[in-house]
């Protein structure tokens, strides 16, 4: 697909990333120069993701998890939107042994970032046409922390009178996604409980290989896996699914305004999965990462290889 942009272009009004990033938090491409950048996370450093997600305040994250056109599994045609904080709760690194053998780890929960969560996921659900947002806490236990992130979003909820509301507690929250995910529309959380969900979700509709996601804050949009999965046992054997990463580069053409090169890729992609004849093994095949990209290619361009 020909992009009538220059990835390496860096004149764009906006889309120069900080200069004092460290190295390791910039993209595998030059891509990473635009606000749109594919997400990439070098194996040579410990949780890179954190310090650059602070960096550039990357502050919520989200995550569509929706099933694909020919692939079943036990819950068919899922259409779900999963959105956390990314930059506070367990995820803060804030750790210390305060005597020999007993480790202490701070959740921090504020009321400025938890309005802030809150009122993107009713934004969210306004823009997109979504019914019901669902706050996901453990206010039941964690009184004053998940207390507070639930009373904001019962706030900011009183300011959407359009948009249905209601709260679950995140154990009950897994059981019912097993269950019945069905009900679920929109689901806004602090950060650890995201990070689980979204993987529980990703197994509804065939794992993390074909979920993917997309990070905001004020200025920058990072794209990248919706599901937290090392895939260590995939590396350099040519059998990760690439269906995630494909549909991760698509949102950001679509971010970008691209709206025709993402839909040739996002239907190239889910074309290939619809066929059946391609799939990688986590879905059931026997085909390698490049059969899978080398039939998305043949999609985008009928006569490739001819």
């Amino acid at each position: 697909v020909t992009l009538p942009v220059d990835p390496a272009q860096s004149d764009l009004p906006g889309v120069n990333m900080p200069s004092d990033l460290p190295e390791w938090t910039l993209a595998q491409s030059d891509m990473q120069r635009s606000r749109g950048c594919p997400g990439g996370v070098p194996v040579c450093q410990p949780s890179p993701a954190l310090p650059a997600r602070r960096k550039l305040d990357l502050f919520a994250n989200v995550v569509h998890v929706k099933s694909l056109p020919g692939y079943q599994t036990r819950h068919n045609n899922l259409d779900l939107v999963i959105i956390r904080e990314q930059t506070e709760g367990e995820y803060s690194s804030l750790e210390h042994e305060s005597v020999k053998g007993v480790i202490e780890c701070l959740k921090i929960i504020t009321r400025a970032k938890s309005q802030r969560i809150a009122k993107f996921a009713f934004d969210y659900a306004t823009k997109k046409g979504r019914a019901k947002v669902t706050a996901v806490h453990k206010a039941n236990i964690m009184k004053l922390g998940d207390g507070l992130f639930l009373q904001c979003c019962k706030e900011v909820a009183e300011l959407y009178p359009k948009i249905k509301f209601d709260t679950m507690i995140i154990d009950n929250c897994c059981m019912q996604l097993v269950q019945n995910p069905y009900q679920f529309d929109v689901l806004v959380m602090p950060n650890l409980y995201g990070n689980i969900v979204d993987n529980l979700a990703a197994g509804l509709v065939g794992g993390a290989g074909v979920v993917p996601g997309e990070s905001y804050s004020a200025e920058y949009a990072v794209f990248e896996l919706g599901a937290r999965h090392p895939f260590a046992q995939a590396v350099g054997r040519n059998i990760a699914n690439p269906t995630a990463m494909l549909l991760s580069a698509s949102n950001m053409l679509r971010h970008l305004n691209l709206e025709h090169h993402s839909n040739v890729i996002s239907d190239a992609v889910k074309k290939v999965i619809k066929g059946g004849k391609v799939r990688t093994r986590d879905l059931g095949g026997y085909s390698t990462t490049s059969d899978f990209v080398k039939s998305v290619i043949d999609n985008l361009h009928p006569h490739y290889g001819a």
